[in-house]
């Protein structure tokens, strides 16, 4: 039988507190979930639905909530990686990791030119060319601070620190098409980790499955536990 849950505490407590949990329900005001079985579906305070668990089960209560909550219900499910199709439609759906590391990464050369800075419209030229589809940009307020690396005064390389719930995490993370394969990404986010293991013990981040080199490269700098995810905006 379901068991709800009731606050922050609750799902963290069916979840083993885990990163994943940790950094969802930060903000703690609101959050409500279910546990059935192994499988935890937590609805947070921004109306997203977040699950751990089994993928199928998680999507068939997240449908059961929809409903429940209609016509005011979440229209984002992040849940774990789905095998088939979704029990509702669905306008966008995304397969990726979810990774996270609680060891300083190795040095790279290049960190020192790494550090926060204030230049939205800089920021927003770099993401429209280099990531336009992130949802992460300048004015965000989940966004603390913003981190690049600048050549010649324009900013080359950027990084969003959205870290919350005791976890870091780096969202936004791109480098100039011109400028890639110098290794600016990797020493912006060995940067940023190192900045974010020192205030939080563990830092996170999120990279599409199918990016074989941004993967390759969070595993050199110690993003080596990992979860898969689906994620899916309901039509």
């Amino acid at each position: 039988m379901a068991e709800a849950l009731v606050g922050r505490d609750a799902v963290l407590a069916a979840t083993d507190a885990h990163p994943y949990a940790l950094l969802t329900t930060g903000g703690g005001e609101g959050v409500t979930g279910v546990r059935d079985g192994s499988t935890v579906v937590w609805i947070t305070h921004a109306s997203v639905v977040c699950a751990l668990g089994d993928g199928a089960v998680a999507a068939a209560t997240a449908a059961r909530l929809a409903t429940e909550r209609q016509p005011d219900a979440p229209r984002w499910w992040h849940l774990p990686r789905l095998a088939g199709a979704t029990p509702v439609a669905v306008r966008v759906r995304d397969e990726w990791d979810f990774r996270w590391t609680r060891e300083a990464p190795p040095e790279r050369m290049g960190e020192e030119r790494a550090a926060p800075v204030v230049d939205d419209a800089g920021i927003t030229t770099l993401l429209d060319l280099a990531f336009p589809g992130t949802t992460t940009r300048p004015g965000d307020p989940r966004v603390r601070a913003w981190w690049a690396i600048r050549e010649g005064g324009r900013v080359v390389a950027c990084a969003a620190d959205r870290s919350r719930g005791g976890v870091g995490f780096l969202s936004a993370i791109a480098v100039h098409p011109a400028a890639r394969g110098r290794g600016l990404g990797a020493a912006l986010t060995a940067a940023l980790t190192r900045r974010l293991i020192t205030e939080y013990g563990i830092a996170a981040l999120g990279v599409m499955s199918d990016n074989v080199v941004a993967n390759r490269m969070y595993e050199s700098l110690g993003y080596g536990s990992s979860i898969p995810r689906t994620s899916v905006g309901l039509a």
